[in-house]
């Protein structure tokens, strides 16, 4: 039932290309050095993740250049992982991160990274700031479970100054 949840909703924000107006994607994206696994470290609030912990995401190319995505969490109400499938391809250049992802047939929702940081591994990003369609919708991913507190703090600021209710925000457990 949560997986049918899990779709209508997406359905529901697809088609959503765009972005907030204080928002603008990083330039000078390498897409491979964002491709693997990386953890949600805090969120805004939606249908589609509530109740979830231990949520991911892994990227992957597709033989076509698009992006394969397989997004999971853990329901610890129905004591099962939830997992959704999807693609995404750039909106404009590759270099730009702006992508547009969907995980239901040709609809697309809006994939805006704001912010990325290279750390000491040049091989690929350590975190990743990223808003959807509007300022409804907003993440921070890293490659690790968890992060220092000034990268947290750096994300709360700038989500802020972009207009997101960073006091609403939700940092789901990770193991």
């Amino acid at each position: 039932m949560k997986k049918i949840l899990l779709i209508i909703s997406v359905f529901l924000l697809s088609g959503c290309l765009g972005m907030p107006e204080s928002v603008k994607p990083v330039s000078g994206f390498e897409l491979q050095k964002y491709l693997g696994k990386w953890y949600e470290i805090a969120r805004l609030d939606h249908s589609f993740e509530r109740g979830l912990s231990q949520v991911s995401a892994e990227y992957s190319l597709k033989s076509d250049g698009g992006v394969a995505v397989i997004n999971r969490g853990f329901s610890e109400a129905d004591n099962e992982w939830q997992e959704a499938e999807g693609k995404a391809y750039f909106v404009n250049e590759d270099s730009e991160g702006y992508l547009k992802v969907s995980f239901f047939g040709p609809f697309y929702g809006s994939y805006v990274i704001f912010e990325l940081d290279q750390g000491l591994d040049s091989e690929s990003y350590q975190y990743a700031f990223i808003s959807g369609p509007n300022s409804k919708y907003l993440w921070l991913l890293a490659r690790t479970p968890s992060v220092e507190p000034a990268v947290i703090q750096k994300f709360i600021d700038m989500s802020k100054e972009r207009g997101f209710k960073t006091e609403n925000l939700i940092y789901p457990q990770q193991k």
